[in-house]
C-alpha cells in the first residue's frame, strides 16, 4: 500500500473514531439530561403531596395538570386495586403491582414490571398510595434518531477530512515520489540526474537539501576516489620504473664483480656504481613513504612553529655548506605559524636541496619571509635554468616529475617539487611557482598565521 494511501486511511480511520467519540459523548449527554428533565418531573409531582397525607393526591394532580407533565397517576389500594387517574401520552403496558409500589417508596426506579417507564410512589393516606410514572420511549427515540445523525456526520466528516487531507499532502507525495525515483536512478549509478525541486512542507524541503548534499558527496567522494586510483595507478608506475632501473644496474654489476677477470680498477668501479644506485633507492623509499605519511597523518604534532628562526638558520647553514652561491636573505623577525616542526624542516631542507643539486655553483639564491596579520609568504628564488618547459604556475600534483634525468644525473628521486606540494597542503598553506628576476625557478609557499609571538 503506497504511502498516499496510507495516510488517507488512516486520517479517515482517526477521524471516523473522532467523530464515533464526539457522537457517544452527546448522546450520552443529552441522555443524561433528558432523564434529569424526567425525573424532575416526577419529583415535583412528589414534593407536592408529601408530608401532607389528607392533600396529597389532590396536590398531586393539581401540579401535573398545572405544569401539563407527560405523566400517568395511578391509585393503588391496599388491596392492589389499581385506578387510574391521569394517562400519559404513552399509557402503561400492564397495571403496578404491590411490589412496584413498595420498591419505589424512596427513589424512581424501573423494572421489568414496566418496562419502558420510570416510576416513584408515595402514601396518600388511607392505607393507599399514588405511583407517578413517566414513559422513557420518548428518550429512547431521540436518542436513535441522535445515534443515526451523529454517524451520518461523522461519516461525512471522515470523508472530507480524508478528501481534504490527500489534497493538502498531495504536493508533499508528489515530491516523495520524485524523490524515491531520484533515489533509484542514483542507486542505480545514473549519477548525472538533476535533484528534483521540493515542494509543500518545511520537512520534504528539507529532505531534498539533505538527498542533495548527500549525492553531491558521493560525486565529491567518487571523483576523489578515480583521482586517488589515478594517483596510484601513476605512482605505481613510477616507483616500479624507477626501481627497476637502479635494480638492473645493481644486478649488471653483481654479475660483473662475480667475475674473476676484471681488473681491480673495473671492481672498484662497479662497486662504486652499486653503492650509488643503492642510496637512490633509500631515498626514492623513503621519499615515497614520507609521502604516505603526509597525507595519511598530516595533523600529527602539531605545534608553534617559529618560522623565522627556523628559515635563518637554514639560509645560514646553505650558506656555510655552499659558500660559491652568492646568497641574500630579507626575512620578517619574530613569524610564528602552527604546524609541524619536521614538515617545515623537511620543506626548507628540499627547496634549498634542489637550489644545490640543480643550479650552476656560482648562481645566485634569495630567499624571502614576510608576512602580515592574516599569512606568512616564503619565498625562495634562485639563478639557474628553471623548470624544463617553462611549466610554471600552480603547484605540481602529487608525483609530477618535471625532469626525469635529473633523479639518474643528481642522485635524486626527482620527486622533490611533489613532496614539497604535499607537505605545503599538509600545512594548510599553497605553493605556486614562477619565473625568478634571477633567471631560474622562484618557489612561493603562503601559510596562515595562526601564532603570533609576543612584541
Amino acid at each position: 500500500m503506497r504511502l498516499a494511501t496510507r495516510l488517507t486511511v488512516l486520517l479517515v480511520v482517526l477521524s471516523g473514531a473522532a467523530a464515533a467519540l464526539v457522537g457517544w459523548y452527546s448522546v450520552y449527554t443529552s441522555t443524561r439530561a433528558s432523564y434529569a428533565a424526567l425525573d424532575q418531573s416526577i419529583h415535583s409531582v412528589i414534593a407536592a403531596g408529601a408530608g401532607h397525607p389528607l392533600t396529597a393526591l389532590s396536590s398531586a394532580l393539581a401540579v401535573t395538570q398545572e405544569n401539563n407533565y407527560d405523566l400517568t397517576l395511578d391509585l393503588v389500594s391496599a388491596k392492589g386495586a389499581v385506578t387510574q387517574l391521569i394517562t400519559g401520552n404513552t399509557p402503561l403496558t400492564r397495571s403496578p403491582s404491590l411490589v412496584d409500589v413498595h420498591s419505589s417508596l424512596h427513589a424512581i426506579h424501573t423494572s421489568t414490571d414496566l418496562p419502558g417507564f420510570r416510576y416513584r410512589s408515595m402514601s396518600v393516606g388511607g392505607g393507599d398510595w399514588l405511583l407517578i410514572a413517566a414513559s422513557t420511549s420518548q428518550i429512547a427515540r431521540q436518542d436513535r434518531l441522535l445515534e443515526e445523525h451523529t454517524v451520518e456526520a461523522g461519516a461525512l466528516a471522515a470523508l472530507l477530512l480524508g478528501v481534504l487531507a490527500r489534497f493538502i499532502v498531495q504536493r508533499d507525495l508528489r515530491t516523495v515520489d520524485r524523490l524515491i525515483t531520484y533515489a533509484g536512478q542514483v542507486s542505480r549509478g545514473e549519477l548525472e540526474q538533476v535533484v528534483p525541486p521540493a515542494g509543500g512542507s518545511r520537512d520534504f524541503k528539507d529532505l531534498q537539501a539533505s538527498l542533495a548534499n548527500m549525492v553531491a558527496s558521493l560525486h565529491r567522494t567518487i571523483e576523489a576516489e578515480q583521482r586517488l586510483a589515478k594517483v596510484t595507478q601513476q605512482f605505481i608506475g613510477d616507483a616500479s620504473h624507477e626501481l627497476r632501473t637502479p635494480l638492473t644496474v645493481v644486478r649488471g654489476y653483481v654479475e660483473l664483480l662475480g667475475r674473476a677477470d676484471i681488473s681491480d680498477e673495473q671492481r672498484q668501479r662497479a662497486l662504486d656504481r652499486v653503492t650509488t644506485e643503492v642510496t637512490r633507492m633509500d631515498r626514492l623509499v623513503n621519499d615515497l613513504l614520507f609521502l604516505a605519511e603526509v597525507n595519511e597523518v598530516p595533523d600529527v604534532g602539531v605545534t608553534a612553529v617559529p618560522l623565522s628562526a627556523m628559515v635563518a638558520d637554514r639560509v645560514r647553514d646553505f650558506a656555510t655548506d655552499y659558500p660559491a652561491h652568492p646568497v641574500t636573505a630579507d626575512i620578517d623577525p619574530d613569524l610564528v605559524v602552527a604546524g609541524r616542526v619536521d614538515y617545515f624542516e623537511r620543506l626548507l631542507t628540499n627547496a634549498l636541496s634542489n637550489i644545490a643539486r640543480h643550479t650552476g655553483a656560482h648562481d645566485p639564491v634569495r630567499v624571502t619571509l614576510y608576512g602580515d596579520d592574516a599569512r606568512v609568504r616564503l619565498v625562495v628564488e634562485d639563478g639557474g635554468p628553471g623548470l624544463p618547459g617553462g611549466e610554471y604556475g600552480a603547484a605540481p600534483t602529487r608525483f609530477q616529475r618535471f625532469d626525469n634525468a635529473r633523479s639518474r644525473s643528481t642522485g635524486g628521486s626527482g620527486l622533490g617539487l611533489s613532496i614539497m606540494a604535499d607537505v605545503t597542503r599538509a600545512l594548510g598553506g599553497t605553493l605556486s611557482t614562477s619565473r625568478s628576476d634571477l633567471g631560474g625557478l622562484a618557489l612561493t609557499f603562503c601559510f596562515k598565521i595562526d601564532i603570533a609571538l609576543p612584541a
